[in-house]
Order: C-alpha cells, then sequence, then structure tokens
C-alpha cells in the first residue's frame, strides 16, 4: 500500500542535494508489481491500482471522540499541534499522523479502505494509549515528589 501524493513546497535544498518538501496525500494505492529498473529514471517503479477508498463517510460523533483523544494526548505529551481543518471537516486521515502511531500501524490505517474503519482502528489505539501515558505523568509525578522528600530530609528543622 502507498500513498500518491503531490509536492506542495520546497521548503529547502540542501548542499547534497536533498530537498526538505510538503506534500499532500492525493490517493492510497496497492502494489501489484515493482519493477527495479524504469528507464530514463533514477527510481524503481510499480505497477499499481486505486482500490475503492471511502474517504467521505464516517461517524462525526466517533471522529470527534478520535480529535478529543489526540488532543488529550497532545496535552499529556505537552505538545503543540493545530488541525489545518475545522474539526466538522477532519477526517481520519487528516488525523493519523498526530495520533502517535507506530510506522507499521501506519501501514495498517492505510490499508482500510472505510472511514469508519479507521475512525475506530485509531479511537483503540487512543484507547490502549492514553492510559499509558496518563499512568507515565503520575509516575514522573512521584518521581519529582520522592527526589523533593530526599531533598527535604537532609535538611535540618527546628521542632
Amino acid at each position: 500500500m502507498g500513498t500518491l501524493v503531490q509536492v506542495t513546497e520546497i521548503s529547502k535544498v540542501h548542499e547534497n542535494g536533498e530537498l526538505d518538501i510538503k506534500t499532500k496525500g492525493l490517493r492510497v494505492f496497492r502494489v501489484l508489481e515493482v519493477i527495479d529498473s524504469v528507464p530514463d529514471k533514477l527510481y524503481t517503479g510499480a505497477i499499481v491500482n486505486y482500490p475503492e477508498n471511502d474517504e467521505e463517510r464516517g461517524h462525526r460523533e466517533l471522529m470527534q471522540k478520535v480529535v478529543n483523544g489526540i488532543r488529550q494526548l497532545h496535552k499529556l505529551l505537552r505538545v503543540s499541534k493545530e488541525f489545518k481543518k475545522p474539526d466538522e471537516e477532519l477526517t481520519a486521515y487528516d488525523v493519523a499522523h498526530h495520533a502517535g502511531l507506530s510506522l507499521e500501524e501506519e501501514y495498517e490505517l492505510l490499508g482500510l479502505l472505510k472511514e469508519i474503519q479507521r475512525q475506530e482502528y485509531l479511537k483503540r489505539h487512543l484507547s490502549r494509549v492514553l492510559p499509558v501515558i496518563a499512568e507515565m505523568e503520575v509516575l514522573k509525578g512521584k518521581i519529582k515528589l520522592n527526589g523533593h522528600f530526599k531533598n527535604l530530609s537532609s535538611l535540618d528543622f527546628d521542632i
């Protein structure tokens, strides 16, 4: 699976010829065959097809839960990210990269061809990750507190 993308901006050209670019995902494709050598090209190619992909449907309430979950995750991690669309226009594709998925999970999500499936996938991911992150924050607080008490116990008090 892969995504057909359009380059929207070349942000920086490095001395070694590498580029920092911004892209926009256009369509999901499935690789049918990889072609190692494409005439007059410096890269490999592939024969692909474009499976039917339900991008418009889904459940608004479920999507809002996903968006709220991602915002909660960002708050716990002290990360500031803004979505480029109003909440009511967001799709799973718009927010998936902000949900802390592994590369493997991103590919799994890409293989889901119905919006409701992608929303459910993100909801389940967040329901697993949020309690772990929240518990880590509690643990960090305990560690800070323990260290604080250790410092206090070394002070002299007049009682």
